[in-house]
């Protein structure tokens, strides 16, 4: 299996030369195993690892097992740990969002601050094959377009890296196994109260037995053609924008609306969420319904018409220009 890490390593130029890399870890099975491979090819590749171990404060004593264990490793193997206490719930009640999803911001915020305190470049998560595919049937479930049956991404911005997407939680349990380490299992994992979870332990399986045993090395394949075919459509996304770009600024972009208006409709709504996260930094907050009303609202070509998707963009027809300003 190291071996399998070293080829994705390799094939999406995960690891450079002289890269200091922070690793969430857990204590689980999978990140464990990350952290222990990591370790062992770290000198090699001449790479540096810090671990940050997050407890989210909702399993009482186990989750401080579970720091211990990530801990003493670290001290055996002389590698830098450091640890965070969150708690997960309150920031789910006081932002009013689900607790998985608290899980991950903090997460993430974690990762983000031991980046910075270590002069780090990337950072690691332990996701794998088997989570990759349970993500993209969360994605059809929720109606997800083309981009979200990809799944995960083996690397992202040039710095969120998983060393193990391409390797079966079948093969991280035996890697453990074999290498007497022990991870710590976290039982909520078995709970069905998370949509995740569900996906894992009831739609996977059922799958397998009454459909087709290898589903999830199926929908990997899927995910293979889906990113390559994207990858294809973002190219030319990106040329047309580049074309049709009037102006960029720090709040606004101006295109040019007679050519907007004759691309396939795609591509203009590529673009549309290419122009957005442009501005914004991400796409969150536009849906398939404002997108739709973007591309009507520049085909009726009324000028000084406007709508807003939002409250933090407006989208605006003017002298034969498309204007997207941020609020």
């Amino acid at each position: 299996m190291k071996q399998k890490v070293i080829e994705t390593i390799k094939k999406y130029n995960l690891i450079k030369s002289g890269d200091k890399i922070v690793l969430g870890v857990s204590g689980g099975p999978d990140s464990i195993t990350m952290l222990d491979i990591l370790k062992d090819l770290k000198e090699t590749m001449n790479f540096e690892i810090y671990v940050v171990h997050v407890n989210h404060m909702i399993r009482g004593q186990d989750a401080i097992n579970d720091q211990k264990y990530v801990e003493n490793y670290c001290n055996k193997n002389n590698i830098e740990f450091y640890t965070k206490a969150i708690d997960v719930q309150e920031i789910a009640k006081s932002k009013k969002i689900g607790v998985e999803e608290a899980g991950r911001i903090a997460r993430y915020e974690a990762f983000e601050e031991i980046l910075k305190k270590t002069n780090s470049n990337k950072i690691a998560t332990a996701h794998n094959k088997n989570d990759k595919v349970e993500t993209i049937i969360m994605h059809i479930l929720r109606g997800s377009g083309v981009s979200g049956l990809k799944g995960i991404s083996p690397i992202r911005d040039n710095k969120f890296i998983k060393p193990l997407i391409e390797c079966s939680r079948e093969e991280i349990e035996k890697y453990c196994e074999i290498n007497k380490l022990n991870p710590c299992i976290d039982k909520t994992n078995f709970e069905n109260s998370y949509t995740r979870n569900k996906i894992r332990n009831i739609v996977i399986p059922y799958i397998k037995e009454q459909f087709n045993p290898n589903i999830v090395e199926t929908i990997e394949r899927l995910s293979e053609v889906i990113s390559s075919e994207d990858e294809y459509i973002s190219e030319i996304t990106q040329k047309e924008y580049e074309k049709l770009l009037i102006s960029k600024q720090e709040n606004q972009i101006e295109i040019k609306l007679k050519e907007f208006n004759i691309l396939d409709n795609v591509i203009k709504s590529r673009l549309i969420l290419l122009v957005v996260k442009n501005i914004f930094g991400s796409i969150q907050g536009i849906e398939k319904i404002n997108i739709v009303d973007i591309i009507k609202l520049c085909k009726n070509n009324i000028g000084n018409k406007f709508l807003m998707p939002n409250k933090n963009l407006k989208v605006m027809i003017k002298d034969k220009k498309i204007y997207f300003i941020k609020i």
